[in-house]
């Protein structure tokens, strides 16, 4: 499993000539360290004497975000390896024999079995990384004030997450015949990334005003 191997031995699979992992295990992965850095900004708060300080419903809002950020990290994990395992299912898929009708036939709904597990899992990820950013704000405003760099590169790993998420299905949409569902789904990625760099920068601002 991808998830299994040790940092360098990752980065070499992935710059390798091998197509996957790929762009879209990337952005899981991004998704993934931007909850990881949540969590220790978290980790770094609770317990210490500004986080003692704060009334009942801050804390219990910082501790169900640290819940909720360490369940994300390990989702985003597994859809690190579903995303690689249905693009090298789609290629597999390519490369069906095709000399009978029947052949032909099972080749095209392996293809089409490919290609929609390739739209949902980045679409899983782009949709799933955007819900980090409540947890985030909760990081900025109420988190250790000298780990608020690491809550702005954590922001900055969701953006990267949907953005890349969403090249991924952009490409993968040009397969599909439906024209009533690339519209849709071109139109869903197109607002779910204007909202995501909406709220990039919003958190953006929160730091660079603590920061000055």
């Amino acid at each position: 499993m991808l998830q299994d191997l040790r940092l360098k031995e990752f980065v070499e699979e992935l710059g390798s000539s091998s197509p996957a992992p790929g762009g879209g295990s990337i952005a899981a992965l991004s998704a993934s360290l931007a909850s990881a850095l949540a969590s220790m900004v978290f980790n770094l708060t609770i317990g210490k004497k500004d986080y003692l300080k704060y009334e009942d419903t801050v804390k219990n809002a910082i501790d169900s975000s640290l819940y909720q950020v360490n369940l994300y990290s390990k989702k985003f994990l597994n859809l690190v390896e579903k995303d690689t395992e249905a693009f090298l299912s789609l290629m597999k898929a390519y490369k069906m024999p095709k000399n009978t009708d029947m052949e032909i036939e099972l080749r095209k709904n392996a293809i089409k079995k490919g290609n929609d597990s390739s739209l949902e899992i980045p679409l899983q990820v782009a949709e799933s990384a955007y819900r980090l950013y409540p947890y985030i704000f909760i990081a900025v405003n109420y988190g250790n004030k000298n780990a608020i760099s690491d809550a702005g590169v954590a922001a900055s790993l969701v953006e990267t997450a949907v953005e890349g998420a969403v090249l991924n299905i952009k490409i993968n949409i040009q397969n599909i015949e439906d024209k009533d569902h690339k519209v849709d789904l071109k139109n869903k990625c197109d607002n779910l990334l204007k909202k995501s760099r909406d709220e990039k920068e919003k958190i953006m601002r929160i730091i660079e005003s603590k920061l000055e």
